[in-house]
């Protein structure tokens, strides 16, 4: 049976994360936020919405984990509560919430496939443009296909099956390196990547916690662990492939 919920990591976003809980719920769709170490304001925030509705459930992480880590435990919480799929999105406001019942109608015509977002916006910063173009790049190489354009995009359904089942047997990187990293090695898995057009915003306004320095290492350092990795699975992906 096809039983959807949506996960949200949230790090200290507490102007926009209470209008958008409210927009998902009024939708009809459960929610699990994951609190990743907030400060107070947002922490109590999140603390009133799960009192709010049975719909919204709370995980809490004492201290900052990364968003890796946060969406890892909101996907292994909802598979244990018995929800078949899984949309992941971020907690900044910037991916349009209209589009989520496309991103589950999409999955529900095919359940074993990950469905996540390709991002399209005119006012890309050039910093993240020439970093997702690279990425995107080393991510074809990383599959050997053109398949995936936007692995940098937080807006996906996970079948939980057998994602959590990749969790339990791999490990992924915790902070900004896992949005990559999972799509890259449920691919390997044998899992199609089915990939629709979504409106994102871009503003001053909404804070980024990807740190420029640190994040950057923990990229390249994850694109040097997959290529290898690519490496001794060419026979099986050129297989796949042709």
């Amino acid at each position: 049976m096809y039983k959807p919920c949506v996960i949200i990591p949230v790090y200290n976003h507490p102007h926009v994360i209470r209008a958008m809980v409210h927009k998902i719920v009024d939708m009809g769709y459960p929610c699990i936020l994951i609190d990743d170490g907030s400060d107070p304001e947002c922490k109590n925030i999140l603390f009133d919405l799960a009192r709010e509705s049975e719909q919204i459930n709370l995980i809490r992480f004492d201290k900052n984990q990364g968003k890796g880590a946060a969406v890892c435990g909101g996907l292994w919480a909802a598979h244990k509560k018995g929800y078949s799929h899984a949309l992941q999105i971020d907690a900044d406001g910037q991916h349009d919430l209209k589009d989520i019942p496309l991103f589950f109608q999409t999955s529900m015509r095919s359940i074993n496939d990950v469905i996540t977002g390709s991002r399209v916006t005119d006012k890309i910063p050039l910093s993240r443009h020439y970093g997702r173009a690279i990425t995107d790049i080393l991510v074809w190489v990383h599959t050997l296909s053109l398949k995936i354009s936007d692995s940098m995009c937080g807006f996906r359904v996970y079948p939980l099956k057998q994602t959590t089942e990749l969790l339990d047997n791999v490990r992924v990187g915790k902070r900004m390196d896992f949005d990559t990293e999972i799509l890259v090695r449920l691919y390997w898995s044998g899992l199609n990547i089915s990939q629709l057009s979504t409106k994102v915003i871009y503003s001053r306004d909404i804070p980024s916690h990807f740190n420029m320095f640190a994040d950057n290492i923990r990229m390249t350092l994850m694109h040097i662990c997959l290529f290898f990795g690519m490496i001794v699975r060419i026979p099986k992906l050129i297989k796949r492939h042709f």
